[in-house]
């Protein structure tokens, strides 16, 4: 499986409106010019950056001038930076958006938000949609809140790929999806792909809404337009929460079933005209539906990995890879659990134990490594994926004695803070987990990282 990114949702550190340098790289054109943590670029070229896009533009030559404020002793001043072809300016920047976050203006349905528990921390209800950060860091957005002035400096700047979130199609679905300005985010994706703009699509389909004869008018519209190279479609997840649903596809392998048949004519004709597959399931879909994932080559070099798409394929062919290529390893560390008399336990979401279940397999003929699903019951509804896991959860599903269990975590249920949803944070778990007698350590969660992390664990000095 490729590299997982970690949560990146609701930091709970504030946001700094301007672009402050969090880190200069020594030797680099800024730290030549003097540039230091801590300060904050004014203006690139004579124009006040709004973000990363901002400077990278104005950035792009050979030299550029910078006004620089020092909050040390309130001062303005002004430096010209050179660099070689190909070097980088050397600077971090500690956000990549300086005038702040565009929230959404939608009221989306299935908005996960609205189903939260009502002590989830005041982070988490942050609703962005923000097309820069579309570009910057592929979040999804629905374009309803972009301006035509916006919609033009995206062409021009040729922010491309862009993640849209289309869901349906017939604008009377749309309004009753997302909302009053649902018309807006058709008009504004027209107007991207009209310019040259690659888009990455999504739809969140939701039982009896817009699935069925919607989603096949949404595919058609979609087939229609070459610039949506690939299409992902995510299934309705609902919390105990919802005041709207209690149910999803999760609850039905039947309707899971008639949407996978529903889009294999779609998949089929863009194998044999484009060579792709374009139009993808996500992983939860084929699990429901008791379906086998399918082969590699049809998810396209997962371009929508991080939407759920391809994420079990990409790590049972990875756990094969591991099993033929580092069979050294993974012999050294199951002669390591049995000589330190040790089993682990890796810690997944209940969605993936069975497919985590074959790298166990690999890793230990002989039975010492163990998925350790843990039942989300702080989110309840249908929610079963890794990166939702909360402390709660797991310190309450975990054996009070855990003497001889190494316990592999998931780094994907901390965010950039190391704090897990319900407010926990890794350096507690970790303690708590210890106390109980357990090895602990983390690891990204697909084959590669979970051996590398288990060696330096097993023998650190190795």
């Amino acid at each position: 499986m490729a590299e997982q990114k970690r949560a990146d949702y609701a930091s709970t550190r504030e946001r700094a409106a301007g672009a402050w340098v969090a880190a200069v790289e020594e030797g680099s054109p800024a730290w030549e010019a003097g540039i230091e943590p801590g300060m904050r670029i004014v203006r690139v070229n004579g124009v006040e950056p709004r973000d990363l896009i901002d400077w990278r533009w104005e950035a792009d030559g050979a030299c550029c001038e910078l006004e620089v404020f020092d909050p040390r002793d309130n001062t303005t001043s002004t430096c010209e930076l050179w660099r070689e072809s190909g070097q980088d300016w050397g600077i971090d920047f500690t956000d990549v958006l300086f005038d702040g976050i565009r929230t959404c203006v939608n009221a989306c349905q299935f908005c996960f938000m609205a189903m939260l528990p009502p002590e989830a921390r005041a982070t988490l209800t942050l609703r962005d949609d923000d097309y820069r950060l579309s570009f910057l860091q592929g979040n999804f957005v629905t374009l309803t809140n972009v301006s035509d002035e916006e919609a033009d400096r995206i062409v021009t700047c040729g922010l491309s790929p862009m993640n849209v979130s289309i869901h349906a199609i017939s604008p009377e679905v749309r309004r009753s999806l997302i909302g009053r300005r649902a018309d807006r985010g058709i008009e504004v994706l027209e107007r991207l792909l009209a310019g040259g703009i690659e888009v990455h699509a999504q739809i969140v389909l939701c039982p009896g809404i817009n699935d069925g004869a919607e989603l096949a008018a949404t595919l058609d519209w979609v087939e229609a337009r070459p610039g949506i190279t690939s299409l992902a479609i995510v299934p309705l997840g609902y919390t105990k929460h919802s005041r709207r649903f209690k149910s999803s596809y999760s609850d039905d392998a039947e309707a899971s079933r008639a949407v996978v048949r529903l889009l294999e004519p779609y998949q089929e004709r863009a194998r044999r005209t484009l060579g792709l597959t374009r139009f993808q399931l996500s992983d939860e879909f084929y699990v429901d539906a008791g379906l086998p994932v399918p082969a590699a080559e049809t998810y396209d070099g997962y371009p929508q990995f991080y939407d759920g798409i391809g994420m079990l394929r990409s790590f049972l062919d990875e756990t094969e890879l591991v099993a033929r290529e580092r069979a050294c390893d993974l012999r050294r560390v199951d002669e390591s659990l049995a000589e330190k008399n040790l089993r682990v336990e890796l810690v997944c979401g209940e969605a993936a134990a069975a497919t985590i279940d074959a790298f166990c397999r690999a890793l230990s003929p002989a039975g010492r490594a163990r998925t350790r699903a843990i039942r989300n019951d702080y989110f309840g509804g249908d929610v079963n994926v890794t990166g939702l896991i909360v402390s709660e959860d797991l310190l309450a599903q975990l054996a009070e004695d855990l003497s001889g269990a190494l316990v592999v975590l998931p780094e994907v249920m901390f965010n950039f803070d190391r704090l897990t949803l319900d407010g926990a944070t890794q350096d507690r778990i970790f303690e708590e987990l210890r106390r109980r007698g357990a090895v602990v350590c983390m690891s990204v969660p697909n084959p590669g990282d979970y051996l590398d992390a288990l060696l330096a664990t097993l023998d650190p000095d190795r």
